[in-house]
């Protein structure tokens, strides 16, 4: 245990964002996610029994997002769906961005199957307890001064 971190960020989890350089991203997908499958020679860690908001709010403790991409933040948008449709778990996490100081413009929907693409460049997947359906979040780390 170390003082001052979120308790939800295990040894391994925090080894893998650590690596992570600036301009790389990491997902965190629901319970029903192809992790293994999407996520083939990639970190993956399992985080169980959490919501896709508090896995995010963890990950999200520990580095800042890119200020030099447009939309450092993304979510899978729901299939068939109007534009600017956002399930319950996908308005927590673009709430929570707000609260970071994220405007809303700056959190990309994306549809189901380029997510699918945008994962496999992800570097680390960390797959959350979020049962419900398109709960699925990626972020672009930037760079700590």
């Amino acid at each position: 245990m170390l003082k001052g971190l979120d308790p939800l960020l295990t040894p391994e989890l925090l080894m893998h964002l650590c690596a992570m350089g600036h301009g790389e991203w990491v997902a965190v997908v629901d319970a029903n996610f192809t992790a293994d499958f999407l996520g083939k020679g990639k970190a993956l860690v399992r985080l169980p029994g959490h919501s896709l908001e508090r896995v995010s709010q963890a990950v999200l403790s520990v580095f800042p997002l890119a200020q030099d991409v447009v939309c450092p933040a993304a979510y899978m948008q729901v299939s068939d769906s109007p534009k600017g449709h956002r399930t319950q778990a996908q308005s927590s996490v673009v709430a929570l961005l707000e609260r970071e100081g994220l405007p809303p413009h700056r959190v990309e929907a994306v549809e189901r199957f380029a997510f699918y693409d945008k994962i496999r460049g992800a570097s680390v997947i960390v797959q959350s307890g979020e049962a419900t359906a398109y709960g699925n979040a990626m972020f672009c780390k930037g760079v700590i001064l």
